[in-house]
């Protein structure tokens, strides 16, 4: 029982100073410091080209998944080109960071 207790109280102060890593991360900075506002526009809406999209109110789950597989090159297309390019600037804390401030843009 000593033992089971030392476990959950362990467990207990892990829990208490991990906070998720996103919360830590400023989603509208990333987005201007990582250079995405250059192609996708200062709020994601306004695309330098027609064929970017545009991301604002993107569904926080589905952007994250795209920004995952262009890195990984799970996602390798003529469209992933330049995002290819940058996806090193950004590791996975910072990517589901920018997913979920993108998903509140309008």
């Amino acid at each position: 029982m000593k033992f089971v207790m030392t476990l959950l109280s362990a467990a207990a102060i892990t829990a208490a100073f991990a906070t998720p890593a996103t919360a830590a991360l400023d989603g509208a900075a990333l987005f201007k410091d990582k250079t995405c506002n250059a192609c996708h526009g200062a709020k994601g809406d306004k695309p330098l080209m027609p064929n970017y999209p545009k991301i604002a109110g993107q569904n926080a789950a589905y952007t994250e998944q795209q920004m995952k597989d262009i890195k990984s090159g799970a996602r390798n297309n003529g469209q992933t080109a330049a995002m290819k390019g940058v996806m090193h600037l950004v590791n996975d804390e910072e990517i589901k960071a920018l997913s979920e401030y993108l998903s509140k843009l309008k």
